[in-house]
């Protein structure tokens, strides 16, 4: 697993022990691609070369198949899969495909400009291979993740929490768009409008391509 967030590795570990069993995860840390691409403003050519020379790394080292758990690289994990001779997943893969069968109308929330395009872009694509139309709602929680940089959780989860409130009423899902986000909706009520997170989603996904006979949700309908 290639990761630019130091937090969220215990989180996929958990994750890759309950739900890929026989598998064993590997971790490989790199902050400075997301800090390269918070701080250019977009996902640059440099910063995808070297995302698809640390996947060959991975692969390299062992690896039997390359999780990238960071939405702002998505199409940089897209521009490497076609190159690499063994699977390579992006985080927010099984989250889209979830949230294009909970309805037409999406909420995306991100706390980085730079995972927005992407993860719409996604959504989208997923959405035109079932032949479906959907409305994506996007909002940034602004400083929100600058919070969780500097240590504060808990305003990290107040400001993503507002940006709940100001979607939950004009959409049908609400889709958190990086993997640090994944405990911020915490206590709050998701009954009336789901919440979908790429980590738990993500694993699924990866553990359903790599063991085919592994149940994953079903997609919801309508």
């Amino acid at each position: 697993m290639i990761h630019t967030v130091a937090g969220v590795v215990p989180v996929f570990n958990d994750l890759v022990g309950q739900h890929l069993p026989g598998w064993r995860a590997f971790n490989m840390l790199d902050e400075s691609l997301l800090g390269n691409t918070i701080r250019e403003g977009s996902l640059s050519a440099q910063t995808m070369r070297r995302l698809a020379t640390l996947v060959w790394s991975a692969r390299d080292a062992g690896a039997s198949a390359v999780l990238v758990t960071c939405s702002s690289l998505g199409p940089a994990v897209d521009a490497a899969a076609p190159l690499c001779d063994v699977p390579v997943f992006r985080v927010d893969e099984g989250m889209a495909m979830e949230a294009v069968g909970r309805g037409g109308r999406i909420g995306v929330l991100a706390t980085l400009s730079t995972t927005l395009d992407p993860t719409r872009r996604l959504i989208q694509r997923h959405a035109g291979a079932r032949g479906l139309s959907v409305e994506i709602d996007a909002h940034l929680c602004e400083g929100a993740f600058d919070k969780l940089r500097s240590g504060d959780a808990a305003a990290h989860d107040a400001l993503v929490r507002d940006g709940f409130a100001s979607l939950a009423d004009r959409v049908d899902v609400v889709v958190l768009a990086q993997a640090s986000m994944a405990n911020a909706l915490k206590g709050v009520d998701g009954e009336a409008i789901p919440v979908l997170t790429s980590p738990k989603l993500g694993v699924l996904h990866v553990a359903s391509a790599l063991n085919p006979r592994t149940r994953v949700p079903e997609p919801a309908q309508g």
